[in-house]
């Protein structure tokens, strides 16, 4: 009988973590539909700088696992900090 692969994402992370992730990215999109577009932009920003300093920190123990630790940091770190001044390098442009 031949034996199934291991399918990594049924023992990668903790749910509970990542749905905390998801009601904040829900909680993002109804204030952003209420108009607080900054507020919206920074329950992201800041969750994605959050999630990816706790993977670089805690490393194998991290509740957030996507692929290494070097990519979940990069991408979580950047991706924060890019929202953050892509929307403010919008205001400065318009205002």
């Amino acid at each position: 009988m031949a034996e199934h692969p291991r399918v990594s994402e049924e023992h990668e992370g903790k749910p509970a973590f990542e749905w905390a992730v998801a009601i904040l990215v829900v909680v993002s999109a109804v204030v952003a539909f209420l108009g607080y577009t900054m507020a919206a932009t920074v329950i992201i920003a800041v969750t994605a700088i959050v999630t990816g300093i706790i993977r670089l920190a805690l490393r194998d123990r991290s509740p957030w696992k996507v692929r290494s630790v070097g990519f979940d940091s990069f991408i979580g770190i950047a991706l924060g900090v890019g929202l953050l001044a892509t929307y403010f390098s919008i205001g400065m442009l318009i205002g």
